[in-house]
């Protein structure tokens, strides 16, 4: 017989989201929308932004308080759907 493993969050908690992308507003725009559409009324000013060296990449962290994996999966598929978008963590 195996163990059972514990679960590795417990939902709800804040839950960091990185979308790292193109610098450009429709990035955020995209950003903000898939939030809100997923984890409504997330605390905006957990938001934080920032930029490569160059200025041609942006990283965008939003913490939002997770509520399962599956809400987390959709947010990360949604988020990918975007072609600014290079990588979401």
């Amino acid at each position: 017989m195996s163990e059972q493993q514990a679960p590795l969050l417990e939902f709800p908690c804040d839950y960091p989201i990185k979308v790292l992308g193109s610098a450009h507003a429709e990035l955020h725009q995209h950003v903000l929308e898939v939030m809100d559409t997923h984890a409504p009324g997330f605390d905006r000013s957990k938001i934080t932004i920032r930029d490569s060296s160059k200025g041609k990449w942006q990283s965008i962290t939003v913490t939002i308080t997770a509520t399962g994996k599956p809400q987390l999966d959709t947010i990360f598929a949604e988020l990918k759907t975007s072609a600014r978008v290079k990588m979401v963590l």
